[in-house]
């Protein structure tokens, strides 16, 4: 049985004992075969036919005896399995979803409103990259989301900002006015005040006095400590402190004790951007676990999902994902290199050529001064070891002014192109429209007046790539992980290898096809059926 190249190691199934199908309608041609196996939501059969395995997608029926030659026998059936069945079907009934993928936020808008409009109108859901956004840019977004999914689906980021509350605060009350119903949490390091008061302002009881919960959070994270804050209901003490600030009513602090801080809970493996470089197989079922310990304990009526992002880039990752028992998966890097994605071109194509090894971690500009690290592309860009390099001198020195003067000349020079004095008067213009507290920190501490002034080149660096700056190649600073690595792999020498074809709808749609697919032969592979290369892997169709 090795024609063509299909083995079978496996016992029959007696459930087909006495049943067959009709031997014409059995393929043995490896295209063929696989093009059967790709009708997925149709049941394959896996049959004998002249001594060689084959398959076929008729409906069996009883063997006649005396015409045992015209059938084929069965040996085992794959059940259909559809893309849209990948994953937990209350992740998509909650979040009015066809698919259990959620194309994550990328800060500044790069995960735009083209790209939530194009994933929501397919079915999938997408989160609009508000972090580090002024107001009005984020407002006419939301405008234009709302009206191309009036009924959604589509959630906004809220980013945690521990250096300017005041911008976490206002992106809240933007959400409030603008009825956004779901919000991603990322970079959370704690609970804030901002985030409690967007959970409990949308608590409400019904007639019946069933808890009505109309703010929903997925919470994006990487440590245990973190998810169980937001897989627990909200402290007592901040939401005393709202109640008294008069955010929230009594009831509403009332509610929020008896509800998860979170309806789901995405476990961030190793992403580009705000990432500790967590193993996808070590930190999801970690997550899982402490989510099943927390509500056996709690008692809690309501369910915490928990889905996984950080290298999805590929079906096979995928696949992995959801057998290890994620609700959904979330990609973020492999989005960026489409054609939706508001980043410059120049960009997209060198995240399209990118290999999985490069990339590096990089000091962040909105956490600067604790050391937290994002993932960054490195090629075509000096942005990692320039960054770095000012994050060393904030540590060795005091002030800009206790800096040697050569190492002061080369900055302007080669980083920043222009006089830190400049940069000073800029950073002051800039913060007096988003947060004037942070000048005045500055002006009271010397070695925070230096941290703004290197924070402006490690915000503008994302700018620069942004916008496709010319001459400022070099500083581009490109959130990154190694998914699309492995994403440029999968699709090399298809139509999926230019940029320009990448469309992000159809990017989930050939990934989640290509999970199906391939779980089905996993299927198989149980079985005992051993199968040619041929059929062990799945391409981006055209």
């Amino acid at each position: 049985m090795s024609r063509n190249g299909l083995k079978f190691n496996g016992v029959e199934e007696k459930l087909f004992s006495g049943k067959g199908v009709r031997a014409e309608s059995v393929v043995l041609d490896e295209k063929e075969i696989k093009s059967c196996l790709l009708s997925l939501d149709r049941t394959s059969y896996m049959v004998i036919k002249d001594g060689l395995l084959g398959i076929s997608t008729d409906e069996p029926c009883d063997i006649v005896a005396g015409e045992e030659g015209s059938y084929a026998a069965i040996l085992a059936a794959v059940p259909p399995m559809g893309p849209d069945q990948l994953g937990d079907a209350s992740f998509r009934e909650a979040h009015g979803l066809r698919y259990s993928y959620f194309g994550g936020s990328m800060a500044n808008g790069i995960s735009s409103a083209e790209m939530v409009i194009a994933l929501g109108q397919q079915g999938f859901l997408c989160s609009f990259g508000a972090g580090g956004l002024l107001h009005d840019k984020i407002l006419s977004s939301i405008q234009k989301i709302k009206q191309a999914l009036p009924n959604g689906p589509y959630a906004c980021n809220l980013i945690h900002s521990p250096s300017e509350p005041a911008l976490e605060k206002m992106t809240v009350d933007l959400f409030l006015e603008q009825g956004v119903t779901l919000i991603e949490a990322s970079a959370f390091l704690a609970l804030t005040p901002s985030v409690v008061r967007y959970r409990a302002a949308g608590l409400s009881v019904d007639a019946a006095g069933n808890i009505q919960i109309q703010n929903r959070i997925i919470a994006k994270v990487s440590r245990r400590e973190v998810a169980e804050r937001f897989i627990r209901p909200a402290p007592l003490k901040i939401l005393q402190e709202l109640v008294s600030e008069g955010l929230i009513t009594e009831q509403q602090a009332t509610l929020a004790q008896q509800v998860p801080m979170a309806d789901d809970i995405t476990a961030e493996a190793d992403s580009g951007g705000h990432t500790d470089n967590r193993p996808l197989v070590s930190l999801l079922p970690s997550i899982i676990a402490l989510r099943d310990r927390i509500e056996a304990e709690s008692a809690s009526p309501i369910h915490v999902r928990v889905g996984v992002g950080g290298g999805i880039g590929t079906p096979e990752a995928a696949l992995a994902a959801f057998a290890m028992g994620a609700a959904y998966i979330v990609t973020g890097s492999i989005n960026q290199a489409c054609v939706e994605a508001d980043i410059g071109e120049h960009v997209k194509k060198i995240l399209a050529e990118a290999d999985m090894a490069e990339v590096q971690m990089a000091p962040a500009a909105d956490m600067f001064e604790m050391g937290v690290k994002v993932q960054v592309l490195k090629r075509g860009t000096l942005f990692p070891m320039r960054a770095q390099k000012l994050y060393d001198l904030y540590k060795d020195y005091d002030s800009i002014e206790s800096i040697p003067e050569k190492e002061r000349e080369n900055l302007e020079k080669r980083f920043f192109q222009k006089s830190i004095d400049s940069i000073w008067e800029e950073t002051q213009t800039y913060f007096s429209e988003r947060d004037p507290q942070q000048i005045e920190r500055a002006r009271q501490n010397p070695k925070r007046k230096m941290a703004l002034i290197f924070r402006w080149y490690l915000g503008l660096s994302s700018l620069w790539a942004l916008q496709g700056v010319a001459g400022r190649e070099m500083d581009y600073q490109i959130w990154s992980g190694p998914a699309i690595g492995a994403f440029n792999s999968w699709t090399q020498d298809t139509p999926l290898a230019k940029p320009g074809n990448r469309r992000v709808a159809d990017v989930a749609r050939q990934i989640m096809t290509g999970a199906a697919y391939l779980s089905r032969l996993q299927y198989l592979k149980l079985l005992g059926f051993h199968l040619p290369p041929t059929l062990t892997s799945f391409s981006p169709e055209s």
